[in-house]
Formats: C-alpha cells, sequence, structure tokens
C-alpha cells in the first residue's frame, strides 16, 4: 500500500509521505517509551524512595514533552498529506488518462474508473487522516514495550516476542477476511448500480414489454446477490475480528501470567510486578485497535488499488519530437494484421492507400474490420503487424496531439457534453471566428436548429446531448469536423441512424469537407458512397476489390453483389393479408 500510495502521490511528492510515516514511527516508539518508563516511578513510590523517584518523574515528563510535540507534528503533516492527495489524485489521474490509448476507454473500465475516482476518494484520501497514523503506532509503540520488557526481565520480553508470530498471523486473516468481502461487496455493488442505471435508462423498452414497474430480472437478481454478499462478508468480517481479538487476549495472558511467576518467584517486587502487568496491557492494548484498522485500511488500500492499477496502465509510446509529414491528408495501410484478442486477428495482412484529397468509401458485411480500420488510423490501438501512415509518417512516430491534430473524426453514436450548443461545436477548434462557426453551422444543417431552440447557441443541450435528437446530434458531430478543418476527416457509420433529411446535410457536409480534406468514410447504405473516388471492399479482415462505383458494379463481385441486393429491397412494401 505503501507503494501505491507513493506513486499516487507521483515522485515529487513522494516524501511527504516518507516525512508523515518516519513522525509517526517516532511518535509510536516515545508512546512505548513512556510507557515503560512508568514502572520505576511506581516501583520508586511503593518503595518511597524519594532520591530516585525525582530523576525517573523528570524523564517520564521529558518524554511526554516530546511525544507531544512529535505527535503535534505528526497530526499537521498527516494533513498536509491528505490535502496532497487530494490535489494529486485526480491531477495524476486525469494526467495519465490522456496518455492512454483510446482503446482502453471501453464501457467497463469506463464505469469502474466512475466509481473509483468518486467513492473511493474519500476512502483514499482516509488513510492519512484515520487509518495510516494509529495503524503505525499500534505496531510501534509495542515495538517499544517488547524492548522495555526486555530491559526489566529477559522472559518478560521473550513471552511479549514469542507472540508477535502468533499476533501478525491472526491481523492478517483479520485483514484478509475484510478485504476479501470487501471486493466482492464492490463487485456486488458495480452490478447493482449498473442494473439500476439500466432500469431507468431504459424504460421505454421495458414498460412496452410489461416490464416497467417490476419483473425486470437482471435488476432483482443483482440485488438478491447484493444481499447474499453482504451476509457473507459480514459472517466472515465478525470471525476474522474475533481471531484477532482472541490472539490479543492469549498474548495478554501469557505475559499476565509471567508477571505472576516472577512476583510468586521474587525476581520482581510485588509494586514492579503491578507496573509490568499495566505495561502488559499496554503492549496489547494498541495491538487489539489494531486488529480494527488493520481490516479498515485493506479495505481502503482495495480502493487504491484500484486507482493505482489504472496509473499502471501503460501509456501510448510516441517520441520526443514527431517525424514529418512529407505526405499531408495521406492514408496508408501496409499489410496490416491486428487483432483485439491474441489468436483472433480482425484484420488480415490489410493493405490500402486513400490518396490527399480523395473521398474514400470502406463498404462491406458488419464485422468485416471496417470500424477497426478507423480505429488503427486513429490509433486506438497499434497494429501488431505492419504499418498504419498518415500523412506518410508512421502513426508510432507521431506525438499524440500531432496525430489528432491531423484528424477529424465523427462517430455514428455522438456523445455531447452538457453545455451550449455553440461551446459543442467550437470543441472542433475553440479559437474559430463566428463567422467561421456559422458557415459551419449552415453546411451542416445546424442553422435549423438554432433557430428552433428557445436560447439559439447558448440553449444548453444536456449530458449527452438528451435534449436532442439522434440526426440533431450527429449535425453537431459534423459541424464540429467542418470547423476543425483537418487534413484528414473519419467518418465511421455517421449515415446508419440517420432520416432522409439529416442524410441530406451530411451528403453536402462531406462534398464540402472534400474541398479541403481527405475523408474516408464507413457506410452501409451504399446509396451515400456512389460518388466516392474510391470505394473499397471489406471482407474477413481484407481488401477483396476497389474501384469506383460503376467499375465494381461492371465488375459483378462482392460490390455488386451488396448494390443488387439493397436496390431489391428498395422495393418492398407491405400489403393487407389476403381474405
Amino acid at each position: 500500500m505503501i507503494a501505491d500510495l507513493r506513486l499516487l502521490l507521483g515522485p515529487d511528492r513522494a516524501r511527504i509521505l516518507t516525512g508523515y510515516l518516519a513522525w509517526t514511527v517516532v511518535y509510536g516508539l516515545l508512546s512505548g517509551v513512556a510507557a515503560a518508563l512508568l514502572v520505576p516511578v511506581v516501583e520508586d513510590l511503593a518503595a518511597g524512595d524519594r532520591d530516585a523517584l525525582g530523576p525517573h518523574l523528570l524523564t517520564l515528563a521529558a518524554v511526554t514533552a516530546v511525544a507531544a510535540a512529535v505527535r503535534y507534528a505528526q497530526t499537521v503533516r498527516g494533513s498536509a498529506a491528505a490535502l496532497h492527495t487530494m490535489s494529486a489524485m485526480h491531477r495524476r489521474l486525469g494526467d495519465h488518462l490522456v496518455s492512454l490509448p483510446l482503446g482502453w476507454f471501453d464501457a467497463g473500465r469506463t464505469g469502474r474508473l466512475t466509481r473509483v475516482a468518486t467513492d473511493g476518494t474519500m476512502m483514499i484520501t482516509g488513510i492519512f487522516a484515520h487509518l495510516l497514523a494509529p495503524l503505525v503506532v499500534a505496531v510501534a509503540s509495542p515495538a517499544a514495550v517488547t524492548v522495555a520488557l526486555f530491559w526489566y526481565d529477559w522472559r518478560l520480553g521473550l513471552a511479549a516476542a514469542l507472540s508477535v508470530p502468533v499476533l501478525a498471523l491472526a491481523f492478517r486473516f483479520a485483514a484478509a477476511s475484510l478485504s476479501r468481502g470487501e471486493a466482492r461487496n464492490h463487485a456486488a455493488d458495480v452490478e447493482a448500480a449498473t442494473r439500476v442505471i439500466e432500469f431507468g435508462r431504459d424504460q421505454r423498452v421495458l414498460r412496452a414489454f410489461g416490464r416497467g414497474a417490476h419483473g425486470y430480472r437482471p435488476l432483482e437478481e443483482a440485488i438478491e446477490e447484493q444481499r447474499r454478499t453482504r451476509r457473507r462478508t459480514l459472517a466472515q468480517g465478525v470471525a476474522g475480528l474475533t481471531v484477532g481479538g482472541l490472539a490479543v487476549q492469549l498474548a495478554v495472558t501469557a505475559l499476565l501470567l509471567v508477571c505472576v511467576w516472577l512476583a510468586l518467584d521474587g525476581a520482581v517486587t510485588p509494586a514492579a510486578a503491578v507496573a509490568l502487568i499495566a505495561l502488559a496491557f499496554r503492549f496489547a492494548g494498541p495491538l487489539a485497535d489494531a486488529v480494527e484498522y488493520a481490516g479498515a485500511i485493506r479495505i481502503a488500500g482495495n480502493d487504491l488499488r484500484r486507482l493505482t492499477d489504472v496509473l499502471r496502465e501503460p501509456a501510448v509510446p510516441e517520441p520526443a519530437v514527431s517525424a514529418p509529414l512529407p505526405r499531408p491528408g495521406r492514408i496508408e495501410l501496409d499489410r496490416v494484421t491486428f487483432g483485439y484478442r491474441p489468436g483472433t486477428p480482425v484484420l488480415r495482412d490489410f493493405s490500402l492507400t486513400v490518396p490527399a484529397g480523395s473521398v474514400t468509401a470502406l463498404v462491406g458485411p458488419s464485422g468485416s474490420g471496417k470500424t477497426t480500420v478507423i480505429r488503427l488510423i486513429s490509433r486506438f490501438w497499434d497494429a501488431g503487424q505492419g504499418t498504419v501512415r498518415v500523412g506518410g509518417a508512421d502513426v508510432r512516430e507521431l506525438r499524440t496531439e500531432d496525430l489528432i491534430g491531423q484528424l477529424a473524426l465523427v462517430f455514428q453514436d455522438v456523445y455531447l457534453f452538457d453545455d451550449t450548443l455553440e461551446a459543442n461545436i467550437r470543441l472542433g477548434r475553440p479559437e474559430a471566428t463566428g463567422e467561421e462557426l456559422a458557415e459551419a453551422a449552415r453546411l451542416a444543417g445546424v442553422d435549423e436548429i438554432v433557430a428552433r431552440l428557445p436560447d439559439g447557441w447558448r440553449t444548453r443541450v444536456g449530458e449527452g446531448g438528451v435534449s436532442l435528437s439522434g440526426g440533431e446530434r450527429q449535425r453537431v458531430s459534423i459541424a464540429r469536423a467542418l470547423l476543425k478543418r483537418a487534413p484528414i476527416v473519419l467518418l465511421d457509420e455517421a449515415t446508419a441512424a440517420l432520416d432522409a433529411e439529416n442524410e441530406r446535410f451530411l451528403r453536402r457536409s462531406v462534398r464540402e469537407l472534400a474541398r479541403h480534406s481527405t475523408v474516408l468514410l464507413v457506410a452501409h447504405r451504399l446509396g451515400n458512397v456512389v460518388e466516392a473516388d474510391q470505394i473499397a471492399v471489406v471482407e474477413d479482415g481484407r481488401v477483396t476489390e476497389t474501384g469506383t462505383h460503376d467499375s465494381l458494379v461492371a465488375a459483378g463481385g462482392p460490390y455488386s453483389r451488396l448494390w443488387q441486393a439493397q436496390r431489391g429491397g428498395r422495393g418492398w412494401r407491405l400489403t393487407a393479408a389476403p381474405s
């Protein structure tokens, strides 16, 4: 966990943790020493030895004063460490996230990241504020007492030392029980929360099939599993805490028996025996607290580890300086092989050249690898074999910001931020002039949307753009691409869910984009690609044929068959059943 905390703070702030731990250890040791110094004071009082009592009291007072000062310094540093952790946590996380490959951000990872970055934040900062210091003191103070027991009588010290391994095993069992239970609770909570969100988000579908109010089995099963998991976790936690508490009591009992034996044997005075018994309780008290703190800190450590697991994800390797771009606007995939899972390639020896300033369309059946081509060009992932070039340079030889600067992407699933319509479009190029913004909006058909919104450009679109229709969100996404004026525009099935009006705006936008950019689009509706300069048919991860619409139809190959099938589908109509 210490290594995880150092990683979270970063190399520049790791010394804060080191200093905090050092002050905490010193305070714990001084606490144990102060408790041990009570033994000679009690002996002096019982014997009435005033000459020896004075120096012993002064020594005890001095150690107590130093311990108080160290405690103050340790508390101040603990607060500073907690504040630094809170400020560093999201900054470190954000800085690292922008360095990860885009393909890393799937739905599962994003959901877990959201939970860790929200619910886990207070738990992690609580390590400094409430957990780490008591746990360190609960270990350091008994360690000092053990040394003191050796000083007073080696047999007492030996009894304390022999109890340490037993206590360590018991504490490890207790902490592991709580940690495993928390991990199961976390997984069950994530599943239940996911199902609740799904239940709320998909009410229209559920109600259409009579499942809106009750009877949604996945949600009921997730809640029931959450209940069973928490019951198992509670039982295991109680067992772990019981074992830890029993071990502490056995250690105290062993020390008491040794003290009584030494007193009966005359090795120590009765007064010293009483003081040593009190010291034995001072040995065991912090250890009893350590059982609870160890379990709590292991639970917090799980949240910390989930966060640092993200920080340990390898960043996209990139050069210090990007390679030159000898062929701006050109895209090349040279004998590329790639798969999302080992041994299961999606693209196989894939080769394609998209000339600068051209419009190239990728068509083919679902699952053939068209979207994967777009992702490799955008460097969501790196090709396993072969080379992907943008502007004549290998994408692996370009810095991320330089590569993205060459690209404008339009996806089928458009996400809009909970901001104004204008801010969402200006995301493409924040410094664009008002005239450039208006022209991009006109070409994409967004000006019509602006005209009917209550606050025009300043209308907030809601999280994900919920206040707009799917086609309107797509127009906003295309306006972004138009405003960016990137050398290359990638459109991934942008027309899949558009109606006739929105599709008309898309075609007009593509023609405008083609005036100053290379356009590569993935399309299922072949009617949208008939004017493309080049059409590439992708089947089973390979390019099976390329050419213009007319040449491919005349060739009678896969594209011709797709074309004929779609043309035949246009004549379908619903008719009444014969009476």
